[in-house]
């Protein structure tokens, strides 16, 4: 960032930030020569700079003409010296000879009123520019109000899809578990599976036993009824026999 500061004019001080002018002698001045200028030349003109503004000099900087500025030039708008407006066009002199020229006196009451215009523009913008912030806030505040509101229904309606998906989600996993244990029924053909070599078993040993006691008609009625049921766990044996075989081809 450029810096804007003045520095001091005097050669041991050129590195020192300066804190006033001196119109007289056309110097700035640090700290320290200041002080010392304002015992040795007391009736000159010093000025405190203010680094935000610029220093007014009435004095002529044009090519360093140092004369007085008395007369304004209309053409560009700004303060002249005699020198400025000199018939002599060269070595500096004459910049504004063909220019409308006139003394301080003449514009004074053109800028007097102009002054006041702007004076008055700039209360007016003043108003109106605070009047103008205030409605802009409001402006957004609705603006940021109505976002809001629209992203709250954008995840109102996100929250019903994804609870909707969710619940048939669970549906659909409910009812795939129903469909193939109706058709399968995997976990109850698996135990009856488990348990039918131990039928198998129980039912053959007891025929074997049967079959030896043919011949002894007091224990007929017992034999009888004992294959009864060697038959009917052979129909459920074949029964889970046939399920299986289905469920393997």
């Amino acid at each position: 960032m450029e810096d804007n500061k003045k520095k001091c004019s005097n050669e041991d001080h050129l590195n020192i930030d300066a804190i006033s002018y001196c119109q007289d002698c056309k110097i700035y001045l640090c700290n320290k020569c200041s002080n010392l200028h304002q015992g040795l030349f007391k009736k000159h003109k010093a000025y405190n700079i203010d680094i935000n503004k610029e220093i007014f000099i009435d004095k002529c900087k044009e090519n360093e003409h140092n004369i007085k500025l008395e007369f304004y030039c209309k053409n560009h708008n700004k303060l002249c010296c005699a020198a400025c407006i000199s018939k002599i066009k060269a070595n500096g002199f004459g910049q504004h000879k063909d220019c409308d020229v006139c003394v301080l006196q003449d514009i004074k009451e053109e800028k007097k009123n102009k002054l006041k215009d702007n004076i008055k523009f700039l209360e007016d913008l003043s108003i109106n520019l605070n009047n103008s912030i205030k409605e802009l806030k409001i402006i957004f505040e609705q603006i940021d109000k109505r976002k809001e509101d629209l992203k709250a229904k954008i995840q109102n309606i996100f929250t019903k899809i994804r609870t909707a998906l969710n619940e048939r989600e669970d549906e659909l996993l409910l009812e795939i578990d129903n469909k193939y244990k109706e058709l399968f029924g995997n976990e109850d053909i698996i135990k009856e599976c488990e348990k039918l070599p131990n039928k198998i078993k129980i039912s053959l040993e007891e025929g074997k036993l049967i079959d030896n006691d043919w011949n002894d008609n007091n224990k007929l009625s017992s034999i009888i009824n004992k294959c009864n049921n060697i038959e009917n766990n052979i129909k459920n044996i074949k029964i889970i026999n046939e399920n299986i075989l289905k469920k393997i081809k």
